[in-house]
């Protein structure tokens, strides 16, 4: 992967973050812009103007003045101190991420960081050293000050790491390699770890994975109409094109598309109980999915700018020889799109979790066995992988509430409104995993059914689908350990094979 400091997007950074094999090398056009805003600290050093930064302390402290001979001191004791965060590490993939994003915003050519210093990070993605770092414990400005000072503890030989497949002292790594630690100068604590990659790197591994989701969430929602023998009407063209909404409008023409040849969707009327509509949860499927569709654009949008951003402070202007200190590593807008997600995802689960209710319970769902299983008394049935989709739906409920209205003060209220915009994508990255459950759910469950309905009546698509569950999760003829089947069925979802299999769904 070329990493150049500009067109990263949402798919490339997942692939390269969870693929140990893909290799990193910097664009030579960013080497100069590193190496040109060097300069610029350089001379800042020589001089004796102050700059926050370079030769002030940090936050309460930018009116005190650090002598030349303790630039560099100031920078390790900036990590030193600001490595302190709290909880479990987060994925593996979510720190090569950081890494990859961090060099990405350094290549631009305004942070002022030594080049020997973005070679190392270089090597630890390239030869699979991966930071150990807490989840817990940034604000979103200024930035993800801890976790990125614990993505920088490698470099000075210090903290943990992941390192094929173990855990261990950083330092033992890097000899392993054969790399050795490096003394970072003026700037470049700052430059490292005053930015919004941690939040941003959650957030964009999240999106990618519920862009699948949601995509998926289609074709789940397909085998459930045949399922209960739903009424096509409701997804005709001309009544979405009437509302122009192009989520709304896109996944219509998805639902007709995937129940085209089926014989078991009716139109309105022709059904054995003359029904001329459904209940919303099948009848407002491209009003719902489409709204969430919608918001993850728009998301996505906000992720890529980020993604390509210098997010640091000061920044280094080096035509004109200017550093400016200003508040680019605030989260604000990272928060608000991750707490949107929350919101999008979690409606995309509380839709299909109803679903799921309707193809369980026996006076809604049009004739099928109660709890979809055989001897029912005796067995339990699906009974209650309903009970456990309801469970996670309404976690979901509680993580939706937004942390980007939240703020507290820090550094003796110098920093006194913050984001948490950290906090904002965990959550997100929690609703995600959960919406994925929930969709595995109502895919099992849609496969029950549709063998009690008739799996040969099913759509060429619907056929395809059912095919493929059938390959990972067995029909349930009586009672018997369902945690496995909910699992093969929800990788079926999350890796996008549901999606293969149905062909094209836009």
């Amino acid at each position: 992967m070329l990493i150049i400091g500009q067109g990263l997007n949402i798919a490339a950074l997942a692939k390269a973050a969870r693929n140990f094999k893909e290799k990193f090398e910097l664009e030579k056009d960013a080497v100069l812009k590193i190496k040109a805003a060097r300069k610029v600290v350089d001379n800042v050093i020589n001089s004796d103007k102050a700059v926050y930064g370079i030769n002030t302390g940090f936050g309460k402290f930018a009116n005190v003045s650090i002598s030349k001979d303790d630039t560099a001191l100031l920078q390790k004791n900036l990590i030193l101190s600001h490595a302190c965060g709290i909880g479990n590490p987060l994925p593996i993939d979510v720190a090569r991420a950081m890494l990859i994003l961090r060099v990405n915003a350094l290549c631009i050519g305004h942070s002022g960081i030594n080049l020997a210093t973005v070679n190392l990070m270089l090597e630890l993605l390239n030869r699979g050293i991966t930071p150990v770092i807490p989840e817990k414990g940034s604000l979103g400005a200024s930035g993800d000050l801890i976790p990125l000072a614990h993505m920088c503890l490698p470099l000075l030989g210090l903290g943990e790491v992941f390192y094929k497949g173990k855990r261990m002292q950083s330092k033992i790594a890097l000899e392993k390699e054969g790399l050795a630690p490096i003394e970072l100068g003026a700037k470049e604590g700052l430059a490292l770890i005053n930015g919004t990659q941690a939040m941003c790197s959650i957030l964009a591994l999240a999106l990618y994975d519920a862009k699948i989701l949601i995509k998926s969430a289609d074709v789940v929602s397909c085998l459930t109409i045949e399922a209960l023998c739903g009424i096509v009407d409701a997804f005709d063209e001309r009544l979405h094109k009437a509302r122009g909404q192009l989520g709304q409008i896109l996944v219509a023409g998805n639902l007709r598309k995937l129940l085209n040849g089926s014989g078991l969707a009716k139109k309105a009327g022709d059904s054995d109980d003359g029904r001329v509509q459904d209940a919303y949860t099948l009848r407002c499927i491209p009003q719902i999915h489409g709204a969430s569709r919608d918001a993850l654009d728009y998301i996505e949008g906000i992720v890529e700018r980020e993604m390509n951003a210098v997010t640091d402070n000061p920044l280094i202007f080096v035509k004109s020889g200017d550093v400016i200190s200003g508040g680019n590593f605030h989260g604000q807008y990272l928060a608000i799109a991750a707490d949107y997600l929350s919101i999008a995802m979690s409606e995309i689960a509380n839709v299909s979790e109803r679903r799921t209710e309707r193809l369980v319970n026996p006076q809604l769902s049009n004739g099928l066995n109660a709890f979809l299983v055989k001897n029912g008394g005796l067995n339990s049935g699906f009974m209650i992988p309903q009970y456990a989709a309801a469970a996670l739906v309404s976690e979901n409920k509680v993580l939706s509430h937004p942390a980007s209205v939240d703020s507290i003060t820090s550094s003796a209220n110098q920093e006194d409104h913050v984001s948490m915009g950290m906090t904002a994508a965990r959550k997100a990255a929690v609703i995600v995993n959960n919406a994925a459950e929930v969709l595995g759910i109502e895919l099992m469950c849609a496969g029950q059914a549709a063998e009690f309905r008739g799996a040969d009546k099913l759509s060429k698509s619907g056929a395809a689908v059912y095919n493929r569950l059938r390959k990972d999760v067995e029909f349930v003829e009586e009672d018997m350990y369902l945690s496995p089947l909910m699992e093969r069925s929800r990788e079926l979802v999350r890796s996008g094979e549901v999606l293969r299999a149905a062909g094209k769904v836009n």
